[in-house]
């Protein structure tokens, strides 16, 4: 489908663009090229040129048909220089719109160009062959990064954003120059030998590598020249002659030349660098990821090259540079290939005898040569990454072949080359396939040591005969699928490697075990015989273990044994006096008594937290003198054992975890004990008063966290802690700001959620303070001096004051959200959060955490970008799917050149109304990719909602990883880069890594108690069930994230750990609709009186803690609305009939959002009134008011339907009782008919009066609705003068333009509603006004008409 006819301008084909009649091809098909215009700051497309309107019209044709931006050769360099590369040609780019089935060769044809190059994230350029297709390219990537829709894919491809990630260009951007170690070049006088014989001469000088290279100019193309090599020669000055030098090379044949430079300064740089030249050996040639074809050909000159790194790049074979031409480098030891797609194995090498290292991992190769065993030199061979499945037998000639890696392949056996190559002694065939693991093949390899089998599909495992192998001294056989193993017949077995298994039994053999690590299995029972006495680690934990095995208590030299997360009840006595033992974790288990020391111990880490423990054993800190850690948090421990029984301590305990045990007062004289203790932490206990004479003594403090007890104040003593950098007092009672300001080292200081009031600081603060949080204070106001003192403090987090309500603020009710942000051990914060608690217009919410592990500049990019996409995302899709992974997609597109290295974890959950659910008033969306995770709390139980894209916890994306070859490195990590599978960013590792969101929605049930976000480090340390039984019972959400940001440091997190708990109330009572006071209608018609419920009061919403890195409330809805479009406009826009549909409704909560069929489907004769009451409540024209409506000088506005209720029985509803719940169920079966609005600000609730000058009214924002209609894009269009309700229900009918273009009989199906108390009222005031009507001037009609221009709904 690749041609399209030339004929007349029509929608199949757009026409030329009048200025580039060269465009056309002379293949029949015509590939249409515009010209685009570059933005000078940014380097990107002018949105206003990208297509005109045929084009667009021939592209929506066909969802086959796109286009392809064609860059310049100079565009890429003009992306890195500075601003003076902006004013380059606005040529450089070119808009080529094809079809998929276009090729490049023709493109070129098109566009006079010679060949095209495809470059991938901004780093390697590849040449594209003549049948590849542009477009089809395209399509491609954007299929697999996630998009699956045609016609997005069509937009998507259309958007030059997109070149940050994939570009075309008609050149080759990169110049060559660099590439080929030419460090000097010039035309030069050149006299040669030392005497003077000869004559000077014109010559080409050029110092490319180790040698200096003289040609004539006129046959320096042709490859005529003298090559003179100066390692371990001379570089001399000429003193005969100005600015000469002498190259002389080393040897008994050394050749000499004379070269005469011009200036000094190019005298002095050649000298400077030949000097170097001599001086030092240059014999690594680095060329990797250059987006190389060829090597250049000056380095065949360099005879000095012995090593040559050549991966990342494009490698051919037969070209005058290519890989058939290596056999010229004749010294030429190393040769690395890695990484340039060459498909098959280059035969050629083979003849390069001097190779003693060879690496061509990730080639795509199938099969391998048997000419590979002509390198008879070669002792590194790596083939990772390829699809091999055999090995051939001439591999087997490679006697000295120390090294052969061959993982990540397609090998389902261990080749039997193994046992010919004797100099080997390591297997490494991580990421193949083998299922069985067979020991009886090992056993034929009495070379082999070392077995590296990670990440197979290992079941099972064979063993034919009980005969022993003594040779196996390290086996890894990580992520695999055993149930269990038995290798006791690896007598020499030395370390064991088996986490992330499915075992449920091991059985090994003791005699020469040091390490064994078998992590995250299922395993209940270890066995080992004879008792390891060489044992140095055991690592168990994540098990389901219930008593430590007794051999493990026998071993006499063990040092560290991790045993926690599993079932154990005790801890036996000779574990813990063990005279080896160093570090000792049993956490999270079901441990309630630790035995008594009797005897000294060298332990020195203790971690027992989470278990059942009320008390410690009374001689734990005399016994246990070198014991520098100790972990007890979540225990139920009430009082600690003293730390000295003399006078003087001995204890060497510097940090003290004791968070959320049941800690008084009284254990506070303990701490005393311990005069090294650097960090202490006390929180969430019940301590009421810490004693300043106790903080006096602990002098090497550096961190005290006393969050979550009764503290009314700190210590004045602490300002003798000299060293005390990181104060956290967080959720206590205290008023009374500590003196804490004069501390020379204070960083890090923490007191919100406390009752301070006001700060006393010094004349001048502590230059190290960097981060100081008060939020939550409510009380507390600081004067604008103080302010000014704080200005210097890099994060200064203070509650921000509830600004005027505006409409902004309708949900507040319904959801509330608190964050917290901690850096830990850290120097920077790499977490990032959003939080709009009204979001798009008030009807949602969204919240989103952004971890980006080691980057911060991409966890900020995402919390400014990625609530807008979601804005944008969502006018263009109802369809949760869709609109969330499309958010996640375009956010990464937008990343820019700042994704193209760096990556982020991403989290985003958006709460909005549920229309698919009629059971259900909201649903929760969330979308995730990395690490970060949400869970919701329902009915007091965690309900996950995200999946982690890690190696370790994703066994399908893992697999997916291993099928698209990539090198998991032993640390588990992608690439050596990082452990998950998606991400926002890194395009890079594309396509192992993938921005393509998990998703999930449910809807919201008054049972959803609350929300809570985190990154990868507080899940790591906190259970989902630990955590929503944490905050549960805590009122404050921000006091809820601080907690679980304490809890998670306290169990031992050291990096950046962030939090965010939202608050849910989607309950009836959380109701903030405008028609609080709902006049429903009876059963003749007539609606029936309501009250009007009072008020609720005013709200604010919660504060959040990171106010540096948070969005609030206010300026996240101002940034949304900036996109939309302004939100206020004083100029009188004329609205014509199809403005005036668009009518503005009602104020309603998302519990009760405006119907959308029965009695409103017809919203073009539904009219919105306003009109004026009189300061005393009294209409202008009645001398009593009018009941039923509100008489408290308010702005009124009577809604009247005139088609509504086609013949629908309606029913009276109950009159609402004050602070009921509005009922939305039955506002949605009848229809509200007749209503009373307020309008005022949505978050106080409270009546606006009206003002008597209505211009000053209009002036506010939140006000300037009452006079105008708010369009869509968030503008206000005033309305003419209020009209009476009598006189415009009368006249309806004669209206020419806006709402009231009605017939001019009422239909039988149409009923006028009135109150019925009215009723009367109403029918003589109609009577009297067609009585009294004059018949209208032509003056008054047109004043009338003029008036109307503007009588839009509100």
């Amino acid at each position: 489908m690749g041609e399209v006819e030339p004929g007349p301008a029509g929608p199949l084909e757009p026409p030329e663009p009048p200025e580039a009649p060269a465009s056309r091809r002379p293949g029949g098909i015509r590939v249409l090229k515009r010209t685009m215009k570059r933005n000078g700051s940014r380097h990107c497309l002018n949105r206003r040129s990208r297509f005109g309107s045929r084009e667009r019209d021939w592209l929506r044709e066909d969802v086959k048909r796109g286009c392809v931006y064609l860059y310049g050769a100079d565009t890429a360099t003009a992306t890195a220089a500075s601003a003076s590369a902006t004013a380059s040609s606005s040529s450089d780019l070119h808009l080529v719109l094809c079809t998929v089935d276009t090729p490049a060769s023709e493109i070129c044809a098109g566009e006079g160009r010679e060949r095209l190059y495809l470059q991938l994230h901004g780093d390697l350029v590849r040449r594209l062959e003549p049948t590849e297709r542009p477009l089809q390219i395209v399509y491609d990537y954007l299929s697999r990064l996630g998009f699956d829709d045609p016609v997005r894919i069509q937009e998507e491809a259309a958007n030059p954003d997109l070149g940050c990630m994939l570009r075309f260009y008609g050149e080759k951007p990169c110049q060559m120059d660099h590439l080929d170690r030419i460090l000097l070049s010039g035309i030069y006088n050149v006299r040669k030998g030392k005497t003077q014989l000869h004559k000077w001469a014109e010559r080409l000088v050029v110092l490319c590598g180790t040698c200096l290279i003289v040609s004539s100019v006129k046959d320096c193309q042709t490859g005529k020249m003298h090559i003179l090599p100066l390692v371990g020669g001379k570089v001399e000055e000429v003193k005969r002659r100005q600015y000469c030098l002498a190259f002389s090379s080393a040897g008994a044949q050394a050749q000499t030349y004379h070269v005469s430079f011009e200036t000094l300064a190019e005298y002095q740089r050649w000298q400077r660098q030949s000097s170097k030249v001599v001086s030092q050996r240059i014999s690594t040639v680095d060329l990797s990821c250059h987006s190389l074809e060829e090597v250049p050909e000056h380095l065949f000159y360099s005879q000095d090259i012995t090593y040559l790194n050549l991966r990342h790049n494009f490698m051919q074979l037969e070209r005058p540079g290519g890989l058939d031409t290596f056999y010229k480098f004749s010294q030429l030891k190393g040769l690395n290939l890695s990484h340039n797609k060459l498909g098959s194995f280059p035969v050629l090498l083979c003849e390069i005898s001097t190779l003693t290292e060879l690496n061509l991992s990730c080639n795509g190769f199938h099969d391998l040569p048997s000419q590979i065993g002509n390198l008879l030199n070669l002792q590194t061979l790596c083939l990772d990454g390829n699809f091999l499945t055999t090995l051939p037998e001439e591999l087997g000639n490679l006697q000295q072949l120390s090294s052969l890696g061959i993982s990540f392949n397609n090998f389902s056996q261990i080749p039997k080359v193994y046992e010919k190559l004797t100099m080997l002694d390591k297997v490494v065939m991580a990421g193949n396939q083998l299922e069985v693991l067979n020991l009886e093949v090992l056993n034929c390899m009495s070379h082999v040591k070392h077995v590296d089998l990670r990440m197979n599909h290992l079941k099972t495992m064979v063993i034919e005969n009980l005969e022993g192998n003594k040779y196996i001294t390290h086996m890894d056989l990580r992520d695999n699928q055993l149930t269990d193993l038995d290798l006791s017949s690896l007598c020499n077995l030395e370390q064991l490697h088996c986490e992330r298994n499915q075992l449920r039994e091991l059985t090994l053999s003791g005699f020469s075990l040091r390490t064994l690590y078998a992590n995250s299995n299922r395993l209940t029972a270890v066995n080992v015989y004879p008792v390891p006495s060489l044992l140095t680690s055991l690592e168990l934990s994540r098990n389901l273990l219930e008593c430590v095995p007794d051999w493990a208590c026998e071993a006499k030299k063990i040092e560290i044994l991790d045993v926690s997360y599993n079932l154990l009840t005790e801890i036996p006595m000779r574990i813990l006096s063990s005279l080896s033992l160093r570090k000792l974790m049993v956490g999270h288990n079901h441990v309630q008594n630790l035995p008594a020391l009797v005897e000294h111990i060298p332990l020195e880490v203790l971690d027992i937290q989470h278990n059942l423990l009320t008390r410690l054993p009374d001689t734990l800190f005399s016994k246990a003198l070198n014991l520098r850690y100790l972990n007890a948090s979540a225990n139920s421990l009430e009082s600690l054992p003293s730390a000295c029984t003399g006078e003087e301590s001995l204890s060497a305990l510097q940090l003290l975890y004791l968070t959320n045990n049941l800690l008084t007062d009284q254990c506070v004289p303990v701490l005393v004990g311990h005069p090294h203790l650097r960090i202490l932490h006390l929180a969430n206990n019940q301590l009421q008063t810490f004693p300043a004479s106790k903080l006096n003594k602990l002098e090497q403090l550096e961190e005290l966290n006393l969050s979550g007890n009764k503290l009314k104040t700190i210590p004045t003593t602490i300002a003798n802690c000299k060293r005390l950098h990181t104060l956290v007092a967080h959720s206590n009672h205290i008023s009374i700001f500590p003196e804490i300001l004069q501390l020379p080292q204070i960083q890090f200081v923490d007191l919100s959620c406390n009752d301070l009031t006001e700060i006393l600081i010094p004349e001048s603060l502590p230059a190290t303070l960097q981060d100081l949080d008060l939020t939550g204070n409510t009380n507390l106001v600081l004067e604008h001096k103080t302010l000014d003192t704080f200005s210097h403090i890099t994060t200064l987090k203070i509650d921000q004051k509830p600004l005027p309500t505006t409409d902004s603020t309708v949900t507040s009710t319904f959801w509330s959200h608190g964050l917290a942000e901690m850096a830990g051990q850290r120097n920077k914060l790499c977490i990032s959060a959003l939080a709009v608690d009204n979001f798009a217009e008030g009807v949602g919410a969204v919240y989103g955490m952004f971890d980006g592990d080691r980057n911060e500049e991409l966890p900020r990019l995402l919390q400014c970008t990625m609530a807008d996409v979601l804005l944008e995302e969502v006018q263009q899709s109802t369809n949760d799917t869709v609109f969330m992974a499309h958010t996640f997609l375009v956010s990464h597109r937008k990343l820019g050149m700042a994704g193209q290295k760096l990556g982020s974890s991403a989290l985003l959950c958006y709460i909005r109304p549920d229309t698919a659910d009629p059971t259900s008033s909201f649903s929760l969306t969330v979308a995730n990719v990395g690490t970060c995770q949400a869970v919701l709390c329902r009915s007091g139980k965690p309900l996950p909602l995200s999946k982690v894209f890690s190696l370790e916890q994703d066994p399908e994306e893992a697999q997916r990883v291993k099928d698209q070859k990539a090198i998991i490195t032993e640390d588990n990590k992608v690439n050596g880069v990082t452990c998950c599978t998606r991400l926002l960013g890194c395009t890079y590792l594309y396509p192992w890594i993938l921005p393509k969101p998990h998703i999930s929605s449910t809807p919201l049930t008054i049972q959803d108690e609350l929300l809570i976000l985190g990154n990868k480090a507080l899940w790591e340390h906190l259970s989902y069930t630990e955590a929503v039984n944490a905050v549960c019972h805590v009122q404050d959400p921000l006091a809820a994230a601080k907690k679980l940001c304490t809890l998670a440091q306290s169990y031992g997190c050291q990096d950046n750990v962030g939090a965010m708990v939202v608050y849910l109330n989607v309950g009836e009572e959380g109701c903030t609709c405008e028609m609080n006071g709902l006049t429903l209608p009876g059963p003749v018609g007539f609606a029936s009186t309501a009250a009007i419920k009072d008020p609720p009061k005013p709200t604010t919403p919660s504060s959040s803690s990171g106010i540096a890195s948070e969005f609030s409330s206010e300026m996240s809805t101002s940034e949304v609305s900036s996109e939309v479009g302004s939100t206020a406009s004083d100029e009188h826009n004329t609205v014509g009939l199809d403005a005036g549909l668009l009518s503005r409704p009602e104020r309603r909560c998302s519990l009760h959002p405006t119907p959308t069929s029965g009695v409103f489907q017809r919203q073009p004769s539904c009219a919105t009134f306003s009109s004026n009451q009189s300061d005393n409540g009294l209409d202008s024209d009645d001398d009593q008011p009018v009941e039923g409506v509100m008489t408290n000088g308010s702005k009124v506005e009577v809604e009247v339907d005139i088609h509504c209720c086609r013949g629908r029985q309606l029913e009276n509803s109950p009159t609402l009782r004050e602070n009921s719940p509005t009922p939305c169920l039955e506002e949605r079966a009848r229809g509200l008919v007749f209503g009373i609005r307020r309008q005022n600000s949505v978050s106080s609730g409270i009546l606006l009066p009206v003002s008597k000058d209505k211009t000053e009214l209009q002036k506010s924002p939140s006000t300037s609705c009452l006079y105008g209609k708010k369009l869509s894009n968030g503008s206000i269009v005033p309305l003419g003068d209020s009209l009476n309700l009598i006189e415009v229900a009368t006249e309806a009918p004669r209206k020419k333009t806006g709402y009231f273009a009605a017939p001019a009989q009422l239909e039988p199906e149409d009923q006028f509603v009135v109150p019925r108390d009215l009723e009367e009222e109403v029918k003589e005031q109609m009577k009297h006004h067609q009585e009294s009507r004059p018949e209208p001037d032509s003056s008054e009609e047109g004043r009338t008409e003029l008036a109307e221009e503007f009588d839009t709904a509100l």
